[in-house]
This record gives C-alpha cells, structure tokens and sequence, in this order.
C-alpha cells in the first residue's frame, strides 16, 4: 500500500501537475471574470519561480547530504547499494539505467578502490505491474557487477523490499546470516541519503554515508541559469518535494 500510495504522491506534488491544473482552471474560467486573470498569473507565476534554476539548485544542496571524499572514508566490509536506477524498456535482454546510475558506478568504485570487501544490493521489484518473468532489481545490479569484475562470493542480494524502510528491515536480516560483516557503507542518492541513513538507524543499524547521484549543479554564470525558467526544473522540483514529504511522513509515522 505504502509504495502505491508514494507513486500516487509523486504525481499529486509534482509542480508539473499543479501548473497543468491551474491551466485548466484558466481554460475553464469565464473569460470576463477576474478568476481567468488570477489562475493565469498563478501559472506564470509558479512557471518563473517553479523553473528557476538557481532557486531549485540553492533548495537541492541544502537538503542533499554532501559529498564523501574517498580518502575521509574508512573501510568497511560491505557497502549497501539501494536500488531504484533501472528502467522497464524493450527487448527485456539487458538491464537499462535511469539518472541513479551513479548509485551503481559509486558502489563498484568502493569495492576497486579496496574500500569495502562486499556489496549488498538492496532492492526488489521497481514496479507496481510487473511484466512476466521480471526479476528484482537488486538481482539486476548484480548482473551488472558481476559484467564488470565482481566476484558472485563478494555481493549478497537483498531482493524484497519496495521502499527505503523496508531496505533497512530486510538489510539487517539478510546481516544477521552474515556476522562477519559489522561495518556498512551506504550508497543511495544523495538527496535520499537522508532519509536512508535515518531508516538504517531505526533498526539499529549506522552505515557511514557514501551519497552518489548529485542533482544539484554548481551555480552557473549564464543568464538563463539566473532568470529564464526551465519546464525541466518543474520535474525536478517534484522530485525534491516527494522525497521530503516522505521523510516527514516516515517521521510521522515512526519508519525512521
């Protein structure tokens, strides 16, 4: 329920949809009236602000976790690899990735930097219909790792859970098959390391954070970074206020 629910919240608080909506009021309104007037002021005026570039990317790196130097991190005996970076496409012959991939390439880079001796991916299946035969992401990724070197015997899949509680959950008990490994890393996104981290912790388990997948660029000099707004930005802004109204409700709800 829970993972429906969150698919169904990405959609009502994208800005995307609040601008669509407001539209539609325009369209439907009396064209004499003063309420025409006021939902198209309200639309230019959440497209200007909504799309700015520079106000989103401020928001963006205030709530991202920063960055680990790999010289600041001390090994550890496994890394936590949280899915959510592939993409159901055809021909079902390979494993596509999204914008996350980074999650996957960060993950590799600790273990071929000697940082950790294991992977753990955390994650099972991304979607809410899935197609005959689909298998969980995490044994997905571990394709993947296994494509580029890793041995089978240093990644261990966790491939039940659907949301970041449920990573922790099933993450602690797949450990407790493994006493030897004590220390974790964890490796998500960096605007969803907060609320991971916070999750892990609340079944007693403190992974060293290792965000990945920065969306927050570096402020930019053009004019259009200033002031011409982006429909692009509106996306990410949906993206953002998701992830934040999830770790309120996760808060709220005692998840972390």
């Amino acid at each position: 329920m829970f993972f429906f629910l969150s698919k169904i919240l990405l959609v009502a608080f994208s800005p995307g949809a609040w601008l669509m909506a407001l539209l539609a009021a325009a369209l439907l309104a009396r064209r004499t009236g003063r309420w025409r007037q006021r939902w198209l002021t309200a639309a230019a005026l959440l497209l200007f602000l909504g799309g700015n570039n520079a106000l989103f990317s401020a928001a963006l790196r205030r709530w991202e976790v920063p960055a680990v130097p790999l010289r600041a991190l001390a090994p550890a005996d496994a890394a936590v690899l949280l899915t959510g970076i592939t993409a159901n496409h055809k021909p079902h012959d390979r494993v596509y990735l999204t914008q996350g991939a980074d999650r996957l390439t960060n993950a590799l880079w600790l273990y071929r930097a000697g940082k950790v001796r294991r992977i753990i991916i955390s994650g099972g299946l991304a979607t809410l219909r899935p197609r005959p035969g689909q298998v969980p992401e995490a044994e997905e990724l571990a394709t993947l790792l296994k494509l580029a070197g890793v041995p089978a015997s240093a990644i261990l899949v966790e491939p039940r859970s659907h949301n970041t509680r449920e990573n922790a959950q099933f993450t602690k008990a797949l450990l407790a098959q493994h006493p030897e490994v004590r220390s974790l890393v964890l490796v998500t996104s960096a605007f969803h390391e907060r609320r991971a981290l916070a999750c892990f912790a609340k079944v007693g388990l403190h992974p060293a954070p290792f965000p990945a997948d920065f969306r927050s660029p570096d402020p930019a000099g053009a004019f259009s970074y200033w002031v011409v707004p982006s429909v692009d930005v509106l996306t990410r802004w949906g993206s953002l206020i998701h992830e934040m109204i999830g770790f309120i409700t996760y808060k709220m709800v005692g998840y972390c």
